[in-house]
């Protein structure tokens, strides 16, 4: 379904002192780049906020006064947007996955669906707008009380009909002291996580879009440093990077062109490590000798 983006960056971070929160790295990304991965095939995404490098193009805007809360700054964001589908999300969610984005867009909600975290409270910074009723009730809003400066974000949302979507627990987990942010730094590194989270920074990093399969390459890895010697581990699976991707500029499929140069080199390695294994004995030379003698 197509959908714009709003993502919020424009808070005074005060139990921050003041710092600039989106700009705070997590797993060596920013906060904001972190965000905006998750929903990277938006038809428009505005940030509201102050300008600062980011890793793929975005639109900015400010609330008019700056410093005007949630709903006015989501008012702004919503008029460089055109999309029936409005995704709109704070800037200061580390782990906010594209699952959990899929999740909101495609929940049948009359006027959009919102995260509910773990402990049950509404998380209406995570969540997918209709366009029309979001537009409607600002106006509304606007109309009833003067301004949108200082309107908390509830005064909006009690009056639409949204379905509430239940996520991974971390999905919600944001960034607002700096406790958080190293309980964020901590988390990243936890064993049996931190290898998804670094594939996912280095695929961020070098631009690529591929589903690895880690096992698979972590295979190849330990049959390369037994079999062969302990550098041939980061050397082979440079080498099958480099012939997946000349694989996949000749249009085969990139995964498939990963997984079956792994598989060669994993065999080349095994067959190393076979050779190493029997030595250079005389059933060894003798067996040799006897293929090439075409004698059994």
């Amino acid at each position: 379904m197509s959908y714009d983006a709003i993502v919020l960056a424009g808070g005074a971070a005060r139990r921050l002192g003041g710092a600039d929160k989106p700009a705070l790295s997590v797993g060596g990304r920013a906060l904001l780049d972190r965000v905006l991965d998750a929903c990277p095939d938006a038809r428009t995404t505005v940030v509201v906020g102050g300008r600062r490098p980011t890793a793929r193009p975005v639109r900015w805007t400010r609330e008019d006064p700056p410093g005007g809360g949630p709903v006015a700054a989501l008012d702004a964001g919503l008029r460089g947007t055109t999309a029936e589908l409005v995704l709109v999300l704070s800037a200061d969610l580390p782990f906010l996955d594209r699952g959990t984005v899929r999740a909101l867009l495609d929940a049948p909600g009359p006027d959009g669906a919102m995260l509910r975290d773990p402990d049950g409270r509404d998380q209406p910074l995570v969540a997918a707008y209709r366009a029309e009723p979001l537009r409607r009730e600002i106006a509304l809003l606007a109309t009833e009380h003067g301004t949108l400066t200082g309107l908390p974000l509830r005064a909006l949302t009690s009056e639409l009909d949204l379905t509430r979507v239940t996520a991974q627990p971390l999905a919600s987990f944001d960034c607002d002291t700096w406790d958080d942010l190293a309980a964020a730094r901590a988390r990243i590194r936890e064993h049996g996580t931190v290898l998804d989270q670094w594939m996912t920074a280095a695929k961020n990093e070098l631009g690529i879009d591929l589903d690895v399969d880690v096992k698979t390459l972590l295979d190849l890895a330990r049959d390369a440093a037994h079999g062969v010697a302990r550098p041939a581990a980061p050397l082979t699976t440079f080498l099958v990077g480099y012939a997946a991707a000349q694989a996949a500029a000749t249009g085969a499929d990139p995964a498939q062109a990963v997984a079956e140069a792994s598989r060669k080199a994993a065999d080349l390695a095994l067959r190393w490590a076979a050779e190493a294994e029997a030595g250079a004995g005389p059933d060894a030379a003798g067996g040799a000798a006897a293929e090439q003698n075409g004698s059994g």
